[in-house]
């Protein structure tokens, strides 16, 4: 038998068997003799028999074993896993609910970097910053979990009795970006990660969580932290719209209403750093991650802030 080093020699004239040279095999199903001659000289396409002149033979049910290969490999898959299939070491459903669960997280992937390109260019981000933000938008849910786990832990270590209801919605924070993040989200994440891990506001949000403990009542109803808020919301809403301005003597009628006789310069301090603009960012961040937009009522507080300040320097 003769052999040729440099791969197959030319196709000699069909003779009129029943066996299909490469060059048949091409002409019949549309793929290339390279193709094909590669797929043999990796074994999933081995030829039935070669000619007296050396040429690979192949019969009716390598033709069909072919087109199989073609569908595979159109598929996506890799040539190990068509020649486990072809080898009967696994089925086609078994592989195709593999490679299913692997092609999730390829455009899981392709999905993130979508988004981490279209933030990049939309915000003109310099390399280091593309880097970072890749970086960060790439970590694992664990690693999301933790970083907000550290986070949270220090805000309200050794605050036994820090209001439950804030509690709770601290520690349900939704941390991870969804399958098919917007630009918008990814920023989102970025930010929260970046502001979580500046010590700066992590001393306002501990600063914080230390004010709501020190005011915090055994008999206190939890969720009393959010009525206030709303009611405060409601009540200068009202005031605002019939023209009351902060320094104006009516605003002293909503100034009792929400904090009665207490101490008007310890609720100024309290209001300045529960209410300020940096803990107001990290609640529309937290708002866009959820696909829950949150007002941060930013007016209203300045207004409050505005007619508490007028008062301690009258």
């Amino acid at each position: 038998m003769l052999h040729h080093p440099g791969g197959d020699p030319p196709d000699p004239p069909y003779d009129g068997t029943a066996l299909f040279t490469i060059g048949e095999l091409a002409r019949a199903t549309g793929l290339t003799v390279r193709t094909i001659r590669y797929w043999s000289d990796e074994g999933v396409l081995s030829p039935v028999t070669r000619s007296t002149g050396g040429y690979r033979l192949y019969d009716a049910e390598s033709a069909a074993r072919l087109e199989l290969i073609r569908t595979l490999r159109e598929l996506g898959l890799g040539l190990a896993d068509v020649r486990r299939v072809l080898d009967g070491e696994r089925t086609v459903a078994e592989v195709a609910a593999a490679h299913v669960v692997a092609l999730d997280a390829q455009i899981s992937s392709l999905k993130l970097t979508r988004a981490v390109l279209s933030s990049v260019a939309r915000r003109g981000s310099t390399a280091e910053e593309m880097t970072l933000m890749n970086k960060l938008a790439r970590l694992s849910a664990a690693e999301r979990r933790r970083i907000m786990e550290e986070f949270v832990e220090e805000m309200f270590r050794g605050l036994d009795t820090v209001d439950p209801d804030i509690r709770e919605r601290m520690r349900n924070t939704a941390v991870n970006l969804p399958d098919d993040p917007t630009p918008e989200q990814v920023d989102a994440w970025v930010e929260v990660a970046e502001l979580v891990q500046d010590p700066e506001f992590r001393a306002q949000m501990r600063g914080a969580a230390e004010l709501n403990h020190a005011d915090r009542r055994p008999e206190t109803p939890a969720g009393a932290s959010r009525w206030f808020a709303k009611r405060l919301v409601e009540l200068v809403g009202k005031a605002r719209e019939h023209g009351i301005g902060p320094q104006a003597p009516e605003a002293e009628r909503v100034l009792r209403e929400l904090f009665g006789d207490a101490d008007r310069a310890e609720v100024l301090i309290r209001i300045r750093a529960t209410h300020n603009v940096r803990l107001a960012r990290y609640r529309e961040l937290i708002g866009t991650l959820k696909q829950t937009p949150v007002k941060s009522h930013a007016e209203e507080f300045a207004w409050v802030v505005a007619a508490l300040e007028a008062r301690a320097a009258s």
